[in-house]
């Protein structure tokens, strides 16, 4: 059975590997393994250890903390965001076009999605 901690440390893997534009592939590559077991981390089938992980945050170019983030929230429900939505390719790609657009106008854009979203 999977654990939550290891489905979200694989959920965030993925995501970072995704927002940078990187493969399994190349991520496996970097960190010597083969692409089929980044494909078992990244789905929560196995565990990542301590060491390995430490070998995956280098290649992706973020501390190990990183991949605990939100951990918390999505284990508590409490977030207004969707505990899966790091699995959802259309917001990740959502994520990656925003910040394509240049400053002013992504800011522009920002607040335009904040007034018909309406929050504060």
């Amino acid at each position: 059975m999977k654990h939550p901690v290891d489905v979200h440390v694989g959920k965030r893997v993925r995501h970072r590997r995704w927002m940078i534009g990187m493969t399994q592939q190349q991520l496996a590559e970097r960190v010597g393994i083969k692409f089929q077991q980044i494909q078992k981390y990244e789905t929560g089938m196995n565990r990542v250890s301590a060491s390995r992980l430490w070998d995956i945050a280098d290649a992706l170019e973020v501390s190990v903390s990183f991949f605990f983030d939100g951990l918390e929230e999505s284990n508590h429900g409490d977030s207004a965001v969707p505990a899966d939505l790091m699995a959802d390719k259309e917001a990740l790609e959502l994520v990656r076009s925003y910040y394509a657009i240049p400053e002013t106008q992504r800011r522009r854009l920002f607040e335009l999605a904040r007034v018909l979203s309406d929050t504060d």
